[in-house]
């Protein structure tokens, strides 16, 4: 009896143990995605990471690919372009679905993690949309800026519109934000990234916000026909 007694006390503890591991795992890999902390693996496949040069994809849903699946993101889809392409390079997506401006200055640094070469920097949609002030967006946008140049990796910042509806002065606020972050830290900017896509239903998911795969595929090219230039300056894109 106190054999068979020790026996199923042993099997209780071992399932104890495993079941503590995963749920320890579990956390581990929530906590990650809220701090932004590289998960390991690359936009197009979720294998582990090459050894290449990064391009890091920064922002909220627009760049995770919300509602749709990981390999139908725009980061995902950038690159396998840049690979037909024949670029030696590795695309991250850092994006995270809600993010802010405020979010990305929390997160940047785990993001820049490695050899990052290129940032593009997507955010502010949420801070435009919950009608925060301009000039707190702007400032932590130009924190995220400086903290990648100190890193030594270039910005790419994506520009962002207001909706209509959110009055004209605040339309005209956010319609100057970008391009005078662009002109004040001397980086490229894409003018509109959902440009050719916003307010087309048939680019959309059914929340009119977020782009389906066609959508997706377009606000990929914007994005290399802005990217295409700073890679080809680089020595090591190819």
């Amino acid at each position: 009896m106190e054999t068979l007694y020790n026996s199923i006390m042993n099997r209780k503890s071992l399932y104890l143990v495993l079941l503590v591991c995963l749920v320890l795992s579990a956390c581990s890999g929530d906590a990650a995605k809220k701090s932004g902390e590289p998960t390991g693996g690359s936009a197009a496949t979720g294998e582990p990471t090459r050894s290449l040069p990064k391009i890091v994809a920064f922002g909220d849903s627009l760049t995770a690919g919300y509602g749709l699946p990981p390999t139908l993101s725009y980061p995902s889809l950038l690159q396998r372009k840049l690979d037909d392409a024949g670029y030696k390079l590795e695309v991250v997506n850092a994006g995270v679905s809600g993010d802010t401006s405020a979010g990305g200055v929390r997160r940047i640094d785990w993001a820049l993690d490695g050899d990052v070469r290129v940032v593009i920097l997507e955010l502010g949609a949420n801070d435009i949309l919950r009608g925060q002030p301009v000039p707190e967006m702007k400032k932590n946008l130009a924190q995220i800026i400086e903290r990648c140049k100190v890193k030594g990796a270039q910005v790419l910042l994506a520009g962002m519109e207001a909706p209509t509806d959110s009055g004209p002065e605040y339309r005209k606020a956010v319609h100057e934000a970008f391009p005078q972050l662009a002109k004040d830290y001397n980086i490229p900017l894409i003018p509109f990234l959902l440009a050719g896509v916003a307010g087309i239903d048939s680019l959309n998911q059914n929340d009119g916000i977020h782009p389906n795969q066609r959508g997706q595929e377009i606000v990929m090219n914007t994005v290399f026909e802005s990217l295409r230039p700073i890679l080809d300056s680089s020595p090591h894109a190819k």
